[in-house]
C-alpha cells in the first residue's frame, strides 16, 4: 500500500518530467511573491487599527468584525469564480483584472468616511483574494512536481515579509498619519504590480513549462467548459452573509431585545439556511460547479481542505482579537498605542518568514503527512499557551510564534497534498476551492471572536465611561481555537490512514 511519500516520489520519477527548478520559475515566483506581500501588508498595517476603526467610525465590537469579515466573504465567493475564469480565459488575463478590481477598492477606502462606504471598499477589495489561487496555479505550473512545496513555501515567506513590514511599521504609520493612509501607501505598490505582470508574465513560455514539468500531450487536453457559476456564487454569498449577519444583529442587541429585531435574526438564519440548500441543489446540476463535489468525494483532498478550514478559523479569530486585548485598557488589556500593538505580533511574522521555505524544503524531502501532524500539535500548543498566559505581553508574544512554526508546517503541507492529488486541468478550480474555504474559516473567525467581546464585557471608568471586552471574552476566545486545533490534530492523523485513497477526476 503506497502512502502519500511515495505518490510524491512516484509522481517526480514519472518518465520525461524535468525535476529542475528553472531560472524563469524562480523569476515568475518573485514576481508572484509580491502579491503576499503586498496584500499582507495592508491587513496587518490595518490590525493594529481596528480599535481606532471602532471609535472614528461609532461601531460596536460586535460590527468591528465586518472590518474583516466583509473583506473575507467577497473574496469567499470570487475566489472560485475567478479562479475557474483563469482555466477558461486565460490566468495573466484575469489575474490583471482581478488587482486593479483591488486598487479600486484600496482608493475607495482610502477616502471613507463612514461604516458603509469603508465596507463596500472592504468589500471591493476582497475580491482581490483572488489574484492567490490564480498566482498559485502559475507557480504549480512552473515548478516541477516534487519541487511544488519550495515555491509554496518561499510564497508563504513573502506573505510573512509582507505582514513583518506591515507589523512594524503599521502602528506607526497608524498612530503618526491615521488609519487611512494605509490605503494611500498601498495604492502605488498596487499599480507597479499590474505594469510588472503585463510585462513579466509570458503565459505561451509557462505552457511551455508546464508541458515538460507535467508531460502533458496537448491533444489530450480536455477543453473545460466556458459556463460560470453565477447562481451558485449569488447563492452562496447570501447563505453566508445572512448567517453573519443575524450572529452580528445577535451580537449587538442582547442587552435589550426588540421583538422586530428577533424576527429580523430569524428571517436571516432562515434565509441562510435555504439558500445553503439551494446552493448544493445548484451545485450538484451545474457542469462547471463553484465547488466541485467530485473532487472532494476525495477523503484526501477533502480532509486536507478542512485542515485548511481551521487554519483560516483559528488564523483570523487571534487576528481579530490580539489587537483589542492589546489596546484595551489596563487591568483589561495591556493598554497600548498602535505602534507597540503591531510589534506584540511582529514574532509571528519574523518566525513566518523563517519557516515559509523551511518548511517547504522540509516537506519536499520528508513528504507532506509527518510535518502536517506536527504542525497541528505545534498550532494546539501555542494556542493552550495563550489560553493560560494571554495576562503578560512577553508571553503572547512567544505564544505567536510558536503558532507560526505549526501554521507554516499544516498550511503548506495541506496545500501541497491537495495540488498533488488534484487532476491537472483541474488546478485552477481546486486551489480556488481550497482558498474559498480557508476564506469561509476565516470569515467566521472574527464573527466569533466579536461575539465573545460583545457577549462579555467590564465597566471602566477613563475620562468618560466605557465597556471593553473583559478578560473571560478572551479567555472563551483562545479556548476555542484551542479546541478547534486539537480537532486538526485527529484529522491529521486520520489524513495519515488514508493514503491509499484513489484520485477522483471530474469525470469519474
Amino acid at each position: 500500500m503506497k502512502n502519500i511519500k511515495e505518490k510524491e516520489d512516484n509522481n517526480s520519477q514519472q518518465k520525461g518530467l524535468d525535476t529542475k527548478i528553472s531560472p524563469y520559475a524562480w523569476r515568475i515566483l518573485s514576481l508572484l511573491g509580491i502579491i503576499a506581500i503586498m496584500v499582507m501588508y495592508a491587513e496587518t498595517m490595518l490590525i493594529p487599527a481596528i480599535p481606532d476603526i471602532i471609535t472614528d467610525l461609532n461601531i460596536s465590537f460586535g460590527m468591528s468584525s465586518w472590518i474583516l469579515t466583509a473583506y473575507l466573504i467577497s473574496g469567499a465567493v470570487m475566489t472560485p469564480i475567478c479562479a475557474s475564469l483563469s482555466d477558461i480565459y486565460g490566468k495573466k488575463k484575469i489575474l490583471l483584472i482581478v488587482v486593479s478590481i483591488y486598487l479600486i477598492g484600496t482608493t475607495i477606502a482610502y477616502f471613507a468616511s463612514e461604516i458603509v462606504t469603508f465596507l463596500i471598499a472592504r468589500s471591493i477589495q476582497g475580491i482581490g483574494i483572488s489574484m492567490f489561487p490564480i498566482a498559485f496555479s502559475i507557480i504549480r505550473d512552473c515548478f516541477p512536481r516534487d519541487k511544488i512545496s519550495i515555491g509554496q513555501g518561499v510564497i508563504t515567506s513573502m506573505f510573512a515579509t509582507g505582514a513583518a513590514v506591515g507589523f512594524s511599521i503599521g502602528g506607526l504609520v497608524v498612530h503618526n498619519y491615521g488609519w487611512h493612509f494605509t490605503f494611500l501607501t498601498l495604492i502605488p505598490l498596487t499599480v507597479l504590480f499590474i505594469l510588472l505582470v503585463w510585462k513579466y508574465i509570458d503565459i505561451r513560455k509557462i505552457e511551455e513549462y508546464k508541458q515538460l514539468n507535467y508531460n502533458i500531450n496537448k491533444d489530450n487536453v480536455e477543453i473545460l467548459s466556458t459556463k460560470v457559476d453565477i447562481k451558485g456564487a449569488l447563492s452562496l454569498s447570501i447563505a453566508i452573509t445572512c448567517f453573519l449577519l443575524a450572529l452580528t444583529l445577535f451580537e449587538n442587541n442582547t442587552s435589550d431585545p426588540k421583538i422586530q429585531t428577533i424576527i429580523i435574526i430569524l428571517l436571516l438564519f432562515i434565509i441562510s439556511l435555504s439558500t445553503l440548500a439551494s446552493f448544493i441543489i445548484i451545485e450538484r446540476r451545474t457542469d462547471q460547479p463553484l465547488i466541485n463535489f467530485k473532487l472532494l468525494s476525495n477523503r484526501t483532498i477533502l480532509s486536507a481542505n478542512l485542515l485548511i478550514l481551521i487554519v483560516g478559523f483559528t488564523h483570523f479569530m487571534i487576528f481579530q482579537s490580539i489587537p483589542i486585548l492589546a489596546r484595551n485598557p489596563v487591568p483589561l488589556g495591556f493598554g497600548l498605542d498602535a505602534i507597540n500593538t503591531g510589534n506584540i505580533q511582529l514574532p509571528f511574522a519574523i518566525i513566518f518568514i523563517l519557516f515559509g521555505p523551511t518548511s517547504g524544503i522540509i516537506i519536499s524531502r520528508m513528504g507532506s503527512l509527518k510535518p502536517i501532524i506536527l504542525g497541528t500539535i505545534i498550532t494546539s500548543i501555542s494556542f493552550l499557551f495563550m489560553l493560560f498566559f494571554h495576562t503578560e505581553i512577553y508571553y503572547i508574544s512567544v505564544a505567536l510564534a510558536v503558532f507560526a512554526t505549526g501554521l507554516s508546517f499544516t498550511a503548506i503541507g495541506a496545500m501541497n497534498i491537495i495540488i498533488l492529488f488534484t487532476p491537472s486541468n483541474y488546478i485552477g478550480t481546486s486551489t480556488g476551492l481550497s482558498v474559498l474555504i480557508r476564506i469561509l474559516g476565516s470569515s467566521v473567525g472574527p464573527v466569533i471572536a466579536a461575539l465573545y467581546m460583545q457577549f462579555n464585557q467590564s465597566h471602566i471608568a477613563i475620562n468618560d465611561s466605557y465597556f471593553y471586552p473583559s478578560s473571560y471574552s478572551f479567555d472563551l476566545i483562545f479556548l476555542t481555537a484551542t479546541l478547534v486545533s486539537l480537532c486538526s490534530i485527529v484529522l491529521a492523523v486520520y489524513l495519515k490512514r488514508i493514503t491509499n485513497e484513489k484520485i477522483i477526476t471530474p469525470s469519474d
